[in-house]
């Protein structure tokens, strides 16, 4: 899909470089940032210069892999003129892939610099964390068998949006990793793969004229919607769980105030396909702020007032 002349003197450099970042779905990048910092504060331990350099990381890795799949997916043909999602700025025309490329180079340099002074606090582990989390975004819309190709992929953002970011970003303040924050990284890793299931239910025909093999793709809308559920009950069951086993106050169930939306957006996909799915996707990408800030806001609530 090719941009009018029009649309390409409408938009400013700067517009399309928003536009190529994805702002929507910075909330996946923001979350888990959030409560990691939550977790460290609870503990007595929040560290200023970490907490700050771990949401830099975040958003660099978070813009970089969005650039990159940008022009990836241009070049392996994989966005086709009938794609339903977003405009993709090298798609249509409003950004030569060496342009986009550059701005991929730009923030894995700036996530790189941020780690640098992470790795001084945290060490190996550090290290091993950001290249892995790095190699994995080029991996998921490049190589020989792209993450976002072979049904991979809710598996990875599980992992690096959820266990690596919340509990990296713990590590680096605290140094070690409490029980909480691994239950809390599935809870934030569950939401943000709730919007990858979103974005592969709306593009099942698409993905599938691609080659594509997501899992909607591979076993059918019902499976992708049961997914999407079985997600959301895993993100308000954890809280549900961590006042449980007494590893947090009552405060910890602030997210279950977000049920509503969740409940609002699960219908919604399970009722609408094609090119409508884009509220939804936006919808979920709100649900996954709103819920990690009621989950940070639990979690740090008690320290703030004393008890």
């Amino acid at each position: 899909m090719q941009a009018r002349p029009s649309e390409r003197l409408e938009l400013s450099r700067w517009d399309r470089w928003v536009l190529a970042s994805r702002p929507k779905t910075l909330t996946a990048a923001a979350a888990p940032v959030l409560v990691g910092w939550a977790i460290a504060y609870a503990n007595d331990l929040f560290h200023a210069g970490a907490a700050i350099a771990a949401l830099i990381v975040a958003f660099a890795i978070q813009i970089g892999t969005n650039l990159h799949n940008d022009v990836s997916d241009f070049q392996r043909g994989t966005d086709r003129p009938d794609r339903l999602g977003p405009l993709r700025v090298t798609q249509a025309g409003l950004m030569s892939p060496q342009e986009v490329r550059r701005g991929v180079i730009i923030c894995f340099g700036l996530a790189g610099l941020a780690g640098l002074f992470l790795a001084v606090r945290g060490g190996v582990p550090v290290l091993i964390m950001g290249a892995a989390s790095m190699l994995a975004a080029l991996a998921y819309s490049a190589g020989p068998s792209p993450l976002s190709e072979n049904g991979l992929a809710d598996i990875f953002v599980m992992l690096f949006f959820g266990f690596v970011a919340v509990c990296g970003t713990v590590y680096v303040q605290m140094g070690s990793v409490p029980a909480e924050a691994w239950l809390c990284s599935a809870a934030v890793g569950a939401t943000i793969t709730a919007l990858l299931v979103v974005n592969n239910v709306r593009d099942i025909e698409s993905d599938r004229l691609s080659g594509r093999r997501t899992i909607p793709v591979m076993c059918g809308k019902k499976v992708g919607l049961l997914e999407y559920n079985l997600l959301l009950l895993t993100a308000y069951g954890i809280p549900i769980l961590l006042y449980l086993l007494k590893l947090e106050t009552v405060s910890v169930l602030l997210p279950l105030l977000t049920i509503p939306l969740g409940v609002r957006w699960s219908r919604f996909l399970a009722q609408h396909d094609g090119p409508s799915l884009n509220r939804c996707l936006g919808g979920t990408a709100q649900l996954i702020f709103l819920h990690g800030y009621a989950l940070a806001v639990g979690i740090a609530l008690p320290a703030v007032l004393g008890f």
